[in-house]
């Protein structure tokens, strides 16, 4: 897998969202926004589905969650928060509240348990009770 492209990629779609999160509905790009991100997320399902599920359904095992792995795209946070760059100029993000796939296991019992894909890098960060506690995989270049 081409890390770097799915960072690229991953970030595309993440822009986006946080784009249609600065917008109303009623806005006249709104839509034209909607349709390009959700043509990204189609196309980055195409393309990397198959290996992150591969990856998802490592981490399902590892967590001993019972529950079905699903399409990556649906990893995505509804929102994300764009951090200070770095020193090289990279933006990175970070998911506040409960935001991902809920996933149920014996592990985290009684627990808030979320599953979201974030990039630069890209990473699937296990969140409990609506903060980010774990990377379980980074997508390494």
């Amino acid at each position: 897998m081409d890390y770097k492209k799915l960072d690229e990629d991953l970030t595309a779609i993440v822009e986006k969202r946080i784009a249609l999160s600065k917008i109303s509905y009623d806005n006249e790009a709104y839509d034209d926004i909607e349709e390009e991100m959700h043509d990204l997320e189609d196309d980055f399902n195409e393309e990397y589905g198959d290996e992150l599920e591969s990856i998802l359904e490592k981490i399902y095992d590892q967590l001993k969650s019972d529950n079905e792995v699903l399409l990556p795209s649906a990893y995505l946070a509804n929102e994300y928060h764009t951090m200070m760059p770095d020193a090289s100029g990279k933006v990175t993000y970070e998911v506040i509240g409960r935001e991902g796939v809920p996933l149920e296991s014996e592990q985290f019992d009684k627990m808030d348990v979320r599953l979201v894909l974030v990039p630069n890098p890209a990473r699937f960060v296990l969140q409990i009770n609506g903060k980010s506690m774990k990377d379980l995989w980074v997508g390494r270049k």
